[in-house]
């Protein structure tokens, strides 16, 4: 189990998906939202901790894990983040949470960031993991970017392209990811890494998750361009690893004051992924910045 047996596991309809989650602990809601190419297993090691502050909620993001996968459109928009963000708006509605924290890393974290621009009134405070903007990203692409998030460019690629280069070796394309983006000597649970790969192998996660990257570089920079006068409101602590790329790249804390109007944050010793590499100070960081 990767999760504590207080931990329960269900699956709530939001109007345009169904989201599988796993929820436990009291207190003020915490909703925690993964990235690609993972499911809500990555939390395992923070939850437990974290369940006795908060009533901590851990969904798949709608095409990942053992969510469903909505059928896409041409202009991408199922997997935009703002459908994502519905989702999760919806499904806290579902569990009695009007007000709630939010956590992302990854995908997640441009969720995240989705969810603080749309529904500012119900986002107390957020939480963004080793990112910046989406917008930002794509504005100062260069060789450099290019090279270090090839992926970004190959997973937005048309006509089923990255779906059958991916579907010929699911298993050794998503333990390359976790290789190549975390920190030399990094140790990941193989029970987590298998549930990343049960779900990973789907020819449909595959092509939802696509979908996700192709969404970002087109619907989602729409929206991004609309809200670049409206700043994330709510405090923002903002986490990334000192191993990674983002570190090597980013003022993170500059880039994310463009952004928002409260932010602040720290680079944690690990890679990119942080909840699974660093999960005690991870833990730590939202325990201190969620206290009441």
């Amino acid at each position: 189990m990767l999760f504590p047996g207080d931990f329960e596991e269900i699956r709530i309809k939001t109007t345009e998906a169904e989201i599988n989650l796993v929820h436990g602990g009291s207190g003020p809601p915490l909703l925690l939202l993964h990235g690609y190419p993972q499911t809500h297993a990555m939390w395992h090691q923070a939850a437990p901790e974290l369940a006795r502050h908060f009533h901590v909620i851990c969904p798949d993001l709608r095409g990942y894990g053992d969510s469903s996968v909505p059928v896409s459109t041409p202009d991408h928009a199922p997997y935009s983040k703002r459908a994502m963000a519905r989702d999760m708006a919806e499904l806290m509605t579902d569990l009695g949470h009007d007000r709630f924290f939010v956590a992302g890393h990854d995908r997640g974290a441009r969720v995240t960031h989705r969810l603080a621009l749309d529904y500012p009134e119900r986002i107390r405070k957020a939480c963004v993991m080793d990112i910046v903007p989406t917008l930002h990203m794509f504005r100062t692409t260069d060789e450099h970017f290019a090279t270090g998030y090839y992926h970004w460019f190959f997973l937005i690629q048309p006509d089923g392209l990255p779906e059958r280069m991916i579907g010929s070796d699911p298993d050794y394309y998503l333990s390359e990811k976790l290789r190549r983006w975390s920190a030399p000597g990094a140790h990941f649970d193989e029970n987590a890494v298998a549930e990343y790969q049960r779900c990973f192998r789907r020819p449909e996660t595959i092509h939802a998750t696509c979908e996700d990257y192709r969404a970002a570089a087109t619907v989602d920079l729409e929206h991004d361009e609309q809200d670049l006068e409206n700043p994330v409101r709510c405090p923002l602590l903002v986490l990334w690893g000192s191993q990674g790329f983002v570190n090597r790249t980013y003022d993170v804390l500059g880039v994310w004051r463009q952004y928002a109007g409260q932010v602040e944050g720290r680079a944690l010793d690990c890679g990119h992924f942080l909840p699974e590499e660093a999960p005690v100070p991870v833990t730590g960081e939202l325990i201190r910045f969620f206290a009441e």
